[in-house]
């Protein structure tokens, strides 16, 4: 762990792996129970990233950093000032972006201390929040699943989503446009207001979304949702969510498999936003070659549901990637 006393910075960069690269990953802000937890989350974090840049063929391993939000609010730019300074000291071994709890402003206070970070509007060439990128890729995703499973396009699906951050939004915004019905839940009830007025969604409680009768559940909030108490009571035939690590144990998601629910793997769908950064940061592509790249989710979804015959799809994913993360 870093600490620097001046900025209040608590943080850990946990690196899973380089074979492929340097490794990649964004910066998470969030309030830990303790700093195990916060280990924890930041190593779980870091595998995933492997597995997911791996997938994608992208040209990195896999990395995370996690800042243990501060009890008093802290002088931001003060603050990723400082972890640029503790991602430089890396050397290149692991390259920083927004994540949950952190935003483009942020890293563009990192950006002072440190070449090794993306996710920034750059004059002239492509870059910026990679969040609607990973809403894209998600949504194809979803109507892959939705035309697999169900035989039919999204038009009168009904999808709940739950957590409605910029990942969430901009996928219940897609989805809209699809024709799907929506059902929608969020701690922040103003943008719960937002969905219904925008979306005709139908808000749900936050204890009640992943128990919902609905066709397709997609989790775009925090990890370790689906787990030995919520896999029960999950109503949906289909699970595709841009949140990392969803499942809280393995066991989960082979007891999702048993009930029949297909389950598609974070690291694989939403890599919509990795992809972006990554072009930004080697500087190669434009907007159209990033979004034709992201549109590859959708056939790596249809190879991984040829690949999985009956196995459960997430442990065929995972030893897919693993064997090209090398």
């Amino acid at each position: 762990m870093f600490c620097d006393a001046g900025s209040g910075l608590r943080t850990i960069i946990a690196i899973h792996s380089t074979a492929r690269g340097p490794a990649f990953g964004g910066c998470r802000v969030w309030s830990y129970a303790s700093d195990a937890d916060a280990l924890r989350d930041a190593l779980r974090l870091s595998h995933g990233m492997s597995l997911k840049n791996a997938l994608a063929g992208l040209p990195f391993g896999g990395g995370k950093a996690v800042i243990l939000k501060p009890v008093e609010t802290p002088e931001r730019a003060s603050l990723f000032q400082a972890f640029g300074k503790r991602v430089d000291m890396l050397g290149g071994r692991y390259i920083t972006a927004e994540d949950v709890g952190s935003t483009t402003d942020d890293m563009r206070a990192v950006q002072r201390n440190t070449a090794f970070v993306s996710g920034i509007p750059r004059d002239g060439s492509f870059g910026g929040d990679p969040s609607p990128k990973t809403a894209w890729g998600v949504f194809l995703a979803i109507d892959e699943a939705v035309r697999h499973v169900m035989k039919r396009p999204l038009d009168g699906v009904t999808v709940a989503v739950q957590g409605l951050g910029s990942v969430g939004m901009a996928l219940c915004r897609h989805l809209h446009a699809a024709g799907a019905r929506l059902k929608v839940s969020d701690l922040d009830q103003d943008r719960v207001r937002y969905a219904q007025s925008t979306f005709a969604a139908m808000p749900v409680d936050s204890d009640q979304i992943l128990a919902t009768p609905c066709d397709v559940l997609a989790p775009c909030a925090l990890g370790g949702v689906l787990n030995a108490s919520s896999v029960p009571r999950v109503a949906a035939a289909i699970v595709v969510g841009a949140s990392n690590n969803q499942l809280l144990t393995p066991a989960d998601g082979d007891a999702l498999h048993a009930r029949g629910v297909l389950y598609l793997p974070d690291f694989l769908v939403n890599a919509g936003g990795i992809i972006s950064a990554a072009r930004e940061y080697l500087g190669t592509g434009d907007e159209a070659e990033v979004m034709r790249e992201i549109g590859m989710i959708r056939q790596r979804v249809a190879e991984l549901l040829e690949r999985s015959g009956g196995q459960a799809p997430f442990r065929v994913a995972q030893q897919w990637a693993e064997a090209l993360v090398g």
